[in-house]
């Protein structure tokens, strides 16, 4: 029997399992970090190229040019790495309601965010700007009494922050062919908040690893 299976056997009543669920996330995450680091190479593509003579392809009052083989491509890529964030978003929360779960049975207490906000807390304005990494930093403490919040979770939250409240983040305002006006005129802002969505991806990785590691090391409840 591997090591895996026996740490999996002597999970104790009432704890939810998080490994296998720690292993998607993680996967979610770094595949989520792949289509946005994608989305970045065409954005380069599309500024080393330069903006045809025909000019944006959204060209206002409703018209919009024929794309080019460059820009098409940046759709599909843009199509290719939205896929990638749901699955994230999917795995990532289901690791999160299992330790969040988990926190209640190992400290005895009861949370200090409701159940709802696991998933409202990252989009209902204001309290989004701290309550996904309460959640997170509330399980660990949880897992791992006396011991200090690892510094990636604080990583991973201010790489977050930065990579969608930039205004060229994961939440757009702006169609994808505005965005690809964009790339054309100043790439850099794009890059720059593209870069800041990449790591998140990957400091996320290391803090569910930690999360997780935390919960199957902990001493069980009697």
């Amino acid at each position: 029997m591997t090591e895996q299976m026996i740490k999996g056997a002597c999970q104790a009543p009432g704890l939810r399992p998080v490994r296998v669920a720690g292993q998607a996330a993680v996967g979610g995450l770094l595949l989520a970090g792949l289509g946005w680091t994608l989305r970045a190479a065409w954005e380069i593509r599309l500024a080393l190229a330069g903006e045809p003579a025909s000019g944006p392809p959204d060209q206002g009052n409703g018209v919009h040019r024929p794309l080019d083989g460059l820009e098409n491509a940046y759709h599909v890529v843009t199509s290719v790495a939205n896929l990638a964030a749901l699955v994230c978003a999917v795995s990532f929360l289901s690791w999160l309601v299992r330790v969040r779960d988990n926190a209640r049975t190992l400290s005895g207490r009861p949370p200090r965010y409701a159940g709802v906000w696991v998933y409202l807390g990252w989009i209902v304005p204001v309290v989004n700007f701290w309550f996904p990494r309460g959640l997170v930093a509330d399980a660990f403490r949880a897992s791992a009494p006396g011991r200090k919040v690892p510094f990636t979770v604080n990583l991973w939250w201010g790489l977050w922050l930065a990579g969608t409240l930039s205004g060229v983040g994961l939440v757009y305002k702006d169609s994808t062919d505005e965005v690809i006006a964009r790339a054309y005129d100043e790439v850099w802002p794009l890059l720059a908040s593209d870069a800041a969505l990449v790591g998140a991806a990957v400091a996320g990785a290391f803090v569910v690893r930690a999360v997780t590691r935390a919960q199957t090391a902990a001493p069980r409840p009697a």
